[in-house]
């Protein structure tokens, strides 16, 4: 029998991209995808081998160790050509969501991740349990902010770690 995947974890579609859930069989081609050094400017880090993001998508495969919280990710497939081309995320605790999203460099400013997110929050708003949705970024980091603003969000003025807030309180 086969196990339905719920609301959260499983696979959905905007217009041009897959978002298909996580997996550690895609750590080597999105080692590619976030290759780019200026990539992590804003997200921290740097670029990982394909082992290193192996372990790390083992351990977010496996879901957090709080049976509160979820983990949900998936990688954006272009379905154009079936390449990978960023990922998105939501930690989601009871009527809570974070939301984050990554697109590598040669596919930025194409609307990737602007459709990603959007139809990440259409996906949240159809989880009767999630509430509001939340985004932290960077002050300096004007793409990412207009990512979160077609997405729905809004800043607001609370800070943590040197990242804006911005928040939707979904419409119930």
């Amino acid at each position: 029998m086969t196990e339905t995947p719920s609301p959260l974890t499983g696979p959905f579609r905007t217009p041009r991209l897959d978002a298909v859930p996580l997996s550690v069989g895609h750590a080597e081609e999105m080692a590619v995808v976030l290759s780019d050094p200026a990539l992590h400017t804003f997200i921290g880090g740097s670029p990982s081998s394909p082992e290193a993001l192996r372990t790390r998508y083992e351990r977010l495969v496996a879901g957090s160790p709080d049976p509160a919280v979820s983990w949900c990710n998936w990688v954006l497939r272009r379905r154009e050509d079936s390449r990978l081309v960023g990922t998105v995320q939501a930690t989601v605790t009871g009527p809570d969501a974070e939301i984050a999203w990554v697109v590598g460099t040669p596919w930025q400013g194409r609307g990737y991740a602007s459709e990603a997110a959007r139809g990440l929050v259409a996906l949240l708003g159809r989880h009767t349990s999630v509430s509001t949705v939340t985004a932290h970024i960077h002050p300096g980091h004007a793409a990412s902010a207009a990512v979160a603003h077609a997405a729905g969000l809004t800043p607001t003025d609370e800070e943590h770690e040197g990242e804006r807030r911005w928040r939707l309180v979904l419409p119930r």
